[in-house]
């Protein structure tokens, strides 16, 4: 997605001007989908961010002075992915490979996030 994609959008408008166009079935469901994953990510987003203080985005660097924000977020995915690597976690058997997946993906937004603010 482009910087100037980075916006409100509604999901059930056309991107231009463009005649609505009758959605399938199939259409219909993934967008109801994608408002139910996105949804629930950003309550989740919100719930840690009130619970941890913004600390993804703010970090109080206590160790880690030298790392900017976007850095330190690389080092909490690689701790994720490494889980993965090293076959502690098997996706679709284990209730703590959904919580990574949730994290990565919060990780990757999160990261959106420094990178916006960054070219404030």
């Amino acid at each position: 997605m482009s910087d100037n994609e980075d916006r409100d959008f509604d999901l059930d408008s056309p991107r231009d001007t463009l005649p609505t166009p009758v959605l399938t079935q199939a259409q219909q469901n993934f967008r109801a989908d994608l408002r139910k994953v996105l949804q629930g990510l950003a309550t989740g987003l919100i719930e840690k961010n009130d619970a941890y203080g913004d600390s993804a985005l703010n970090p109080v660097r206590c160790f880690a002075r030298d790392l900017d924000t976007e850095a330190q977020i690389r080092v909490r995915l690689d701790d994720k992915l490494s889980r993965i690597m090293r076959g502690e976690l098997k996706f679709g058997s284990d209730v703590a490979a959904e919580d990574v997946m949730r994290d990565l993906l919060g990780y990757l937004v999160l990261y959106r996030i420094a990178q916006l603010r960054k070219t404030k």
